[in-house]
């Protein structure tokens, strides 16, 4: 990853990596999805740097923070992201982005700190969770069928397909004396979707901060999906893409940013939902 200041974080025994990408205006962090990195969100970030102050953590587990800590939980994940808030910029108000199981993260350190977090945005996130164990366990197995080390990234390609998040992988891959590996593990992405898997609706309905929801127009949520989300919290924002996938940060950037733009105040103080 090139440009920006890197920085860690510590907290207990995990350590956790950011990009402080620069910019003016107030604090944005942007949070990854499950087994992806700060790298993928790059374009986004530099694209709000001329209104806001970005940064970018690899979440636990990811990309170049502690690859394999001991506690997964969503309670962990939060902490991490309040240590981040807290350290790097204090005494301002945040806006958290997330995409995916990263919008999961922002949603919970939202709802659990709206004194540090002044506005949420989920692009394909959701907080219904799932009564199904096996999609986590289809996702652990998955993650181990790839055939590392990989000789070089055009075998990589071969085995990993064409979707939108491939590119991101690839360029995540990192270099070995047997050649190219993920950055993460997949025991360890299984156990941390298994903890998003479970119902927040609690924590939705109580959440007092201004939240957008965007959803792609091939995302992963099914329109009742999407509804339910804002029928059981009426104050959230919606946004539907006109294209994309469920990673529509990376094939329907422009569109995304468009939308940040659109919602993200760059210099008003935040409103709290009384």
């Amino acid at each position: 990853m090139t440009g920006g200041v890197r920085r860690t974080v510590r907290r207990d025994d995990v350590e956790l990596s950011v990009t402080d990408r620069g910019g003016d205006g107030p604090p944005l962090l942007l949070l990854h999805g499950l087994a992806g990195s700060s790298r993928e969100l790059l374009p986004t970030a530099d694209a709000l740097t001329d209104s806001f102050h970005v940064l970018l953590l690899d979440q636990r587990g990811h990309g170049l923070s502690t690859r394999r800590p001991v506690d997964l939980s969503r309670r962990a994940f939060v902490d991490d992201v309040v240590a981040v808030l807290e350290q790097i910029v204090s005494g301002e108000p945040w806006s958290l982005v997330g995409q995916s199981m990263g919008a999961h993260t922002a949603f919970l350190a939202a709802a659990a700190r709206p004194d540090i977090v002044g506005r949420l945005v989920m692009l394909e996130g959701h907080v219904i969770g799932s009564d199904d164990p096996g999609e986590a366990v289809g996702l652990g197995r998955y993650f181990a069928s790839w055939p590392v080390p990989f000789l070089d990234e055009a075998e990589a390609r071969v085995f990993l397909g064409a979707d939108a998040i491939v590119d991101a992988w690839v360029a995540d891959l990192e270099a070995a004396h047997d050649g190219l590996r993920p950055r993460f593990d997949a025991d360890v992405m299984q156990r941390t979707i298994e903890a998003v898997h479970e119902p927040r609706w609690e924590d939705w309905e109580a959440l007092k901060i201004p939240t957008l929801a965007i959803f792609a127009k091939d995302g992963m949520f099914s329109e009742a999906d999407k509804d339910e989300l804002i029928l059981r919290r009426r104050a959230t924002d919606r946004i539907d893409l006109s294209a994309g996938s469920h990673d529509a940060h990376l094939d329907a950037s422009d569109e995304w940013i468009g939308a940040l733009r659109q919602w993200l105040p760059s210099g008003a103080e935040p409103d709290v939902l009384l």
